[in-house]
């Protein structure tokens, strides 16, 4: 596959939806870039966040746009304002939650790339009127990965 340049206005990308209250847009997937990595801006709602999850075979960065984060990597918990950034190693559990009553944006680059596909069946399957867990656990395991517990909390 021959890689192009891309350049997309502020507005421009992939949208996905990912769990109630984080929709993405995807700058770059991994078919734009032979799979070498992923690149997307994560709207995060008000107090929200991902559940605690490990990555099998994707790193992950978080680099925070406009919110306060509690982040959780591996035992460790961070604080992140805006310009804060982290690294999530494969294999190691974690999860992040907007600590502000506004909503929140972080950049997220996986390496590799290819994570458009997990939400691709995640978001329909957390947004059902009543998802259910074993669903969303068989896409977290299809794609790599490990759901481990739920968000997390404030304190």
């Amino acid at each position: 596959m021959t890689v192009q340049p891309v350049v997309l206005s502020a507005t421009e990308g992939v949208r996905l939806q990912s769990g109630p209250g984080r929709d993405l847009i995807f700058k770059l997937t991994g078919d734009d870039t032979a799979d070498a990595f992923d690149y997307f801006v994560v709207e995060v709602a008000p107090h929200g966040g991902p559940p605690l999850h490990v990555h099998h075979y994707q790193d992950e960065t978080i680099h925070v746009l406009k919110g306060r984060y509690k982040i959780r990597i591996g035992d460790a918990i961070h604080f992140l304002e805006e310009g804060g950034f982290a690294f999530l190693p494969k294999g190691l559990p974690h999860a992040f939650l907007n600590l502000t009553a506004d909503p929140g944006e972080v950049v997220v680059v996986y390496v590799p790339g290819g994570g458009q596909k997990f939400y691709e069946e995640l978001g329909p399957a957390t947004r059902a009127e009543n998802p259910d867990r074993k669903i969303i656990a068989e896409i977290f395991t299809r794609h790599g990965m490990t759901l481990l517990g739920g968000p997390l909390t404030r304190d």
